[in-house]
């Protein structure tokens, strides 16, 4: 029993092992390109601020705030929701705390009488919300590991379309917002109606410039463009959130893994003594019965082949052969 015991558990030891290199190895991959795509996040932000100050200068110009991205929609009763998640998993709870997020914010919308879409960027939250028996009207894959800009034109494309056409009341963004490399926040920021700084009669132009073929129609022009630059903000922050999230959830399934294998082998030894000391007892106990039933060479000896009971022999000393009296 000990030994079959003892090879069960230096096989879940060689399982644990093999587990161990793999997260380790997933460690390393992750750390690597959380730096990567932080680097990345790090390089967009300069372009949404100045595309931010250009929308700035925009208004101080006198551009008109006519565009149909800027306008809210009264008659639309449907509340749009972006959801960013990741298309693997092994990232500790960077999908749960989006998606519970996102449910929440849905259910609120639907309390107020109001239609909900979701946009679901990552298969785990196609799979998430198709498994609650909820209605996804678009979906992208492929797209958080390493996110390109043309991803972000798609996807804002597709909402920019229904939202022009007074199908959706608003959008609101639910993602991963990328702090550090050890703080993530999941969070829901307002999309559309897009929300541009506030600009005073006081404040005036930034700058004595002339415009041509007018600030409105440059604002016209350069808002699409606005709302691809803070989606691909989003794309990439979540990008960077999702391999720090994976780096330190596979950081813990490393350490689980060698304090498992260390237990598992502390049991084995255990295993292993008990099955030592049963073998010296078997020896023992067995030396000993041999012993018992051996005896001494008195009890071996017949009762009737002693000296005592043999017959007498006398010796003739005429023909010196033995007589039997």
């Amino acid at each position: 029993m000990a030994g079959g015991q003892e090879r069960i558990l230096r096989r879940r030891i060689k399982s644990v092992e093999s587990t161990k290199k793999i997260t380790r190895a997933m460690e390393l991959i992750a750390a690597t390109r959380v730096v990567k795509a932080q680097d990345r996040a790090s390089s967009a932000r300069p372009y949404s601020d100045e595309i931010t100050t250009v929308i700035v200068d925009l208004l101080r110009a006198g551009a008109a705030k006519e565009h149909p991205l800027l306008r809210d929609n009264p008659s639309a009763n449907t509340a749009a929701f972006v959801v960013i998640t990741s298309d693997r998993g092994m990232c500790g709870g960077y999908n749960t705390n989006v998606l519970r997020l996102a449910e929440r914010a849905i259910e609120a919308a639907r309390a107020e009488g109001r239609e909900y879409s979701i946009i679901a960027v990552g298969k785990k939250a196609l799979k998430h919300f198709r498994f609650r028996g909820l209605t996804v009207d678009a979906e992208f894959e492929g797209v958080t590991d390493q996110p390109i800009y043309d991803n972000a034109r798609d996807i804002a494309a597709s909402i920019r379309r229904r939202y022009e056409t007074g199908q959706l009341a608003s959008v609101d963004l639910a993602y991963t917002r990328f702090l550090s490399a050890g703080t993530q926040q999941a969070v829901l920021r307002r999309f559309l109606p897009l929300e541009v700084p506030e600009v005073t009669e006081a404040d005036g132009p930034s700058a004595d410039l002339e415009y041509e073929p007018s600030p409105t129609g440059i604002l016209n022009e350069i808002l699409p463009r606005y709302l691809e630059s803070r989606l691909f903000s989003a794309l990439l922050d979540a990008s960077a959130s999702e391999h720090a999230s994976r780096q330190r959830a596979m950081k813990a399934a490393t350490e689980n893994a060698e304090d498992l294998k260390t237990t598992l082998s502390r049991i084995m030894n255990r295993a292993r003594q008990d099955s030592i000391t049963t073998e010296i007892m078997e020896i023992v106990g067995g030396a000993e019965a041999m012993s018992a039933d051996k005896g001494s060479a008195h009890e071996l000896i017949p009762s009737h082949l002693e000296p005592e009971h043999a017959f007498p022999v006398h010796l003739d000393r005429t023909d010196h052969s033995p007589s039997i009296h």
